[in-house]
């Protein structure tokens, strides 16, 4: 295999990205946009580059992911995609009759500079866009940030197009749940639920990307966030975003615009994360905890108790997204692990000052980078090996390599089926978390173990 061929010795690379720890910005551009009702995602950009954004999300999700592209020929890369986007508004609409087109760049039509609010403006001027109808759109050129930093720009001209204030509040909690799966969107809002608060959660891809099976196709699942929901986010009591890179864009830009208060926080995984999650829902809108989430919370550290013997001092390793690393690893330091290498192919300094917060105590070796990728990771692996490794599919090749139980993790997850339509947040989510890494460890114990020491009972 050609990891194999990683080396121990670590040379400085400036220019040179060995298997990234990311994907480009259209992915979440798409992603996000499927979090609103009745909502076409258009590529404007060559049709290789759309077909690759679908592929990558269908794997992940299992559910066929509708999207336009503005297909791309070697004359509309010189002269410019205006006329390949006016005719695909108006053919979209026509054939496919959508609430909303929410048109994501790619690097071809960032790199031939075109206009896109401009051609939106042209289209309406020309009568392509139907009445009640709305096209809106984000700039996300590949070549700079990442999959998080395309959600993040989408999720940001949500309130750039749509929220509004009309001066009077309504009795209702902004979340911005950053990149996470249908299922922990789903769990958030239950949380909220039991909770009696109302919530306008956007994105939302819960009932879009894990809708019930029918028999029959819909082509707009019943889920995601509508316009109308949208609109009402000016008027809003306050704004609870969760991720720094996915959510707090959106929430300065809501803030600016219509004064919404934001609290920025974690994404809640793991018991402080949503313990901080479940506070901040009590100290803004004042609603009591009820009994069933203290409960919820109570077994979850029941069962951390039970496991905590065979999770301490385990070394693990972890790669993906900044915002859940964040949590991940916030959480596998109360669990007594000891996170020794964290990297995301995400750019922003800000991660590391958070993985300093965290590690600089209790794992005071720690390792972490961010815009790194993972012959990296391998590398400080190879010089010092792990118990765990956890990340999307990618880590199976370095998993197997180097002989270290694997868990999937974040996005994409290729190579396995279901965990879209579980949660990893809330307390209900970390009891999962926590059955996982549990399995992983024993699961290794026992394929190791001689059979002198083959245990019925750990």
């Amino acid at each position: 295999m050609l990891l194999r061929h990683t080396t121990k010795e670590i040379q400085e690379r400036k220019a040179l990205v060995v298997n990234p720890a990311k994907t480009c910005q259209p992915i979440g551009a798409m992603y996000a946009a499927l979090g609103i009702h009745r909502c076409l995602p258009h590529s404007h950009g060559s049709q290789g580059c759309c077909s690759y954004h679908r592929s990558t999300l269908t794997r992940h999700y299992r559910e066929p992911i509708m999207a336009a592209t503005s297909s791309f020929t070697e004359g509309t890369s010189v002269f410019g995609g205006q006329a390949n986007l006016i005719e695909s508004i108006n053919n979209i609409f026509t054939i496919y009759d959508p609430d909303i087109i929410a048109v994501h760049t790619t690097c071809l039509s960032e790199t031939i500079g075109d206009d896109v609010p401009q051609i939106i403006a042209k289209a309406h001027a020309d009568g392509k866009i139907p009445a009640n109808k709305m096209v809106i759109h984000a700039n996300t050129p590949s070549y700079v940030g990442s999959h998080v930093t395309g959600f993040a720009n989408m999720v940001k001209n949500m309130v750039t197009y749509f929220s509004k204030s009309t001066g009077a509040k309504l009795a209702q909690l902004n979340v911005i749940p950053g990149w996470i799966e249908p299922a922990d969107m789903r769990e958030i809002k239950r949380l909220a639920a039991i909770m009696g608060i109302n919530t306008v959660l956007f994105p939302d891809t819960s009932n879009v990307l894990d809708a019930p099976q029918s028999g029959r196709h819909q082509f707009y699942p019943k889920g995601g966030v509508t316009i109308n929901q949208l609109k009402t986010t000016g008027d809003s009591e306050a704004t609870i975003s969760l991720g720094e890179y996915t959510s707090l864009p959106a929430a300065t830009a809501l803030d600016a615009k219509c004064k919404v208060p934001f609290y920025n926080l974690d994404i809640p995984i793991g018991l402080t994360a949503t313990d901080r999650f479940v506070q901040t829902l009590h100290e803004v809108t004042g609603v009591a905890v009820p009994d069933e989430i203290t409960d919820e919370r109570g077994r979850m550290v029941d069962i951390i108790t039970d496991m905590q013997q065979y999770f301490h001092g385990k070394r693990v390793a972890l790669f993906g997204d900044p915002d859940q690393l964040i949590s991940l690893t916030e959480f596998l330091v109360t669990l007594d692990m000891r996170p020794v290498y964290v990297i995301t192919g995400t750019p922003g300094k800000r991660f590391e000052q958070r993985m300093k917060d965290i590690l600089a105590e209790s794992v005071p070796e720690a390792k972490y980078q961010q815009a790194a990728d993972m012959f990296l990771l391998h590398q400080w692996i190879k010089q010092e090996p792990v118990d765990l490794l956890i990340g999307n599919t990618y880590g199976k090749y370095i998993a197997r390599d180097e002989d270290i139980p694997f868990i999937r993790f974040g996005f994409p997850i290729l190579d396995r089926i279901g965990h879209s339509y579980l949660p990893s947040v809330g307390y209900a989510g970390g009891i999962r978390l926590l059955e996982k890494l549990l399995d992983a460890l024993l699961d290794r114990v026992d394929t190791v173990s001689s059979e002198e020491t083959f245990e019925l009972v750990m």
